[in-house]
């Protein structure tokens, strides 16, 4: 499980920016592309929107990849 976090003065990250951060995607093109796709989901829902906030425990699984979102 790869960990994601929040910077400090954040209360959110977004699900296009979490997937670069951790590496799985490599620009903000890529991330719009495999989410707009219904390649990604979020806490087991598949999520079409690249700008949904994510959350600290968040969980987001991609290409049988998974993302821990801490704060």
């Amino acid at each position: 499980m790869i960990t994601v976090n929040i910077r400090e003065e954040e209360e959110f990250i977004k699900l296009g920016q979490a997937l670069k951060k951790a590496g799985l995607v490599g620009s903000g093109v890529e991330a719009k592309i495999v989410i707009t796709e219904g390649e990604v989901e979020v806490n087991g829902v598949q999520e079409l929107q690249r700008g949904k906030k994510l959350h600290d425990g968040d969980i987001v699984s991609y290409n049988g990849e998974t993302i821990q979102i801490v704060k």
